[in-house]
């Protein structure tokens, strides 16, 4: 699999930025104009990208209210079918070319989840530069093989697969002949509660499947993403909404605009702390050095005076000889006369 992967003359992964994903969802509300506000506040948050859902109720499922389709998953959206909540939630596909024109306007990359074989038609036209695999789809085969035939990158998120359906996942990307693939960690639960995140598994995953490796988070707050950071993911996507007030399907999970621009300034100082594996000490460490430990004549000696532990001691700074000599020097004599608070050196020593 690509370490590095390209997306619109953005590049992802190795030392490369962590690349940020506002997820808009279902917070348009079906309101064409909050759509439009949600990317532009993307935008001023720092988002890199901006995700739609490509879908309409007849192709995600079918009208039916028998218990096979009624959602009883211990979810948000429990007791309602899921015709009714794609209903509300799907985002008009007239609007998704003004969408993704907006968004390319402001700088942001525009890209989509989807969710049929036609999606994928349709998002081909409008000429996305990338395809994320929802974690429900990430057992559509069909879907995947004709999203990985088109030689775009392949974003999936596992938020309800096992080994072997990521294994399978990735084979059929690889037989396509695709291997930009990103892999999001994922935990499906609306909001995630923090114990099931297992941040631990990214830095696997990395080994395992040797792709890229990302986070699609649906915990309340930042501090996931953000350790994930810490962690090596390359891309981080969280819901973005106006107000979760405002309501709506995906609201109660999604991030407001200043925690999504709180979330991505701290994803960035992160990125800076992260640095390189070195020993080696900045100037400014250098520096501080001056305020380490050495032997100091802490009473006044008389030339041939026995150096003791009441005349010398290791203290702060680090002017005089190392505190390794401590030992040694006991019991010598002074070569000369050293007044208090001399750094100690070998040529105060007889």
């Amino acid at each position: 699999m690509r370490k590095t992967i390209e997306m619109n003359g953005r590049k992802i992964g190795g030392e490369y930025p962590v690349f940020i994903i506002a997820e808009i969802s279902a917070n348009h509300l079906q309101n064409y104009d909050r759509a439009v506000k949600i990317i532009r506040k993307a935008k001023e948050s720092g988002a890199d990208a901006v995700k739609l859902q490509t879908y309409t109720p007849e192709s995600i499922t079918i009208d039916c209210d028998n218990s096979y389709f009624r959602i009883n998953q211990g979810t948000i959206w429990d007791g309602t079918t899921l015709y009714k909540l794609y209903q509300e939630a799907y985002t008009p596909w007239e609007w998704q070319p003004k969408l993704k024109k907006v968004a390319e306007e402001l700088g942001l990359i525009c890209f989509s989840s989807p969710f049929d074989l036609t999606s994928v038609d349709f998002l081909e036209k409008i000429d996305v530069p990338a395809y994320k695999v929802a974690s429900f789809e990430i057992t559509d085969i069909p879907l995947i093989k004709k999203i990985a035939r088109l030689g775009k990158p392949v974003i999936i998120s596992t938020g309800i697969a096992w080994m072997e359906d990521i294994e399978r996942a990735i084979a059929t990307c690889k037989e396509e002949g695709n291997e930009q693939v990103i892999l999001l960690k994922c935990s499906s639960s609306y909001p995630t509660p923090y114990e099931d995140i297992n941040l631990k598994t990214i830095v696997n995953m990395k080994e395992t499947f040797d792709c890229l490796v990302g986070l699609s988070d649906h915990t309340l707050g930042s501090a996931v993403a953000v350790a994930a950071v810490a962690m090596g993911v390359k891309v981080v996507e969280k819901h973005l909404t106006l107000s979760r007030e405002d309501g709506g399907p995906d609201g109660v999970f999604s991030m407001e605009p200043d925690e999504f621009q709180k979330m991505v300034e701290e994803i960035r100082i992160v990125e800076k702390a992260m640095g390189r594996v070195t020993y080696h000490l900045t100037p400014k460490q250098i520096k501080s050095r001056e305020h380490s430990r050495s032997l100091f004549v802490v009473l006044d000696i008389k030339q041939g005076e026995v150096f003791t532990e009441k005349n010398v001691r290791s203290i702060r700074p680090g002017f005089g000889m190392h505190t390794m000599y401590y030992e040694e020097i006991l019991g010598k004599r002074a070569k000369i006369d050293i007044k208090r608070g001399t750094p100690l050196t070998w040529e105060l020593v007889d």
